[in-house]
């Protein structure tokens, strides 16, 4: 296992979270839909009431070929279903290339799940994309249902121009 810390990033971590969003979105071949700001960061999850949490993975500085001790990071957040509760919807989670099959990421999982029990969960939500085979099976692995085959849900986006639309009439 890597020697890294995980914590609960703080607001002088927002430059690195973003960073770290902009390599995930990159890898999913999104690059150009990432539209936050640090600021938007900062306001979003370090102010009065947050709309999500962060736990960052930090490595010495001396063991990033990169330069940069933040290396991974989980953004989550928690939601409600009517039909079983409370859950923490894990929103992002990334690990540096480099960094991966060091048991990084599977602690962060780990520590989620901890966070999950302890405020009273029922379970833990997620979405991945279909193309990252790596990312599925990872999850498979930790006993996650593919809940969009067995289930049949599907995922909408109702988006900004819409909303705007809807609240015109």
């Amino acid at each position: 296992m890597a020697n890294f810390v995980l914590r609960s990033a703080g607001p002088k971590d927002v430059s690195d979270i973003l960073r770290l969003i902009k390599e995930l979105a990159k890898f999913e071949e999104m690059e150009e839909k990432v539209m936050l700001t640090e600021k938007d960061l900062l306001e979003d999850g370090f102010g009065d009431h947050p709309f999500y949490h962060c736990l960052v993975a930090e490595v010495p500085q001396d063991q990033s070929s990169e330069g940069f001790s933040v290396i991974g990071f989980a953004m989550y957040y928690f939601t409600y279903d009517p039909w079983i509760g409370k859950l923490l919807y894990l929103e992002d989670f990334y690990v540096m290339q480099e960094f991966r099959g060091l048991g990084i990421g599977s602690q962060i999982l780990k520590v989620l799940s901890e966070i999950a029990v302890k405020t009273r969960c029922s379970s833990m939500h997620f979405i991945v994309a279909e193309n990252n085979k790596q990312s599925i099976e990872f999850y498979k692995r930790r006993g996650a249902a593919h809940l969009s085959s067995e289930e049949g849900w599907r995922l909408f986006e109702i988006q900004k121009e819409g909303l705007l639309k809807m609240t015109a009439k």
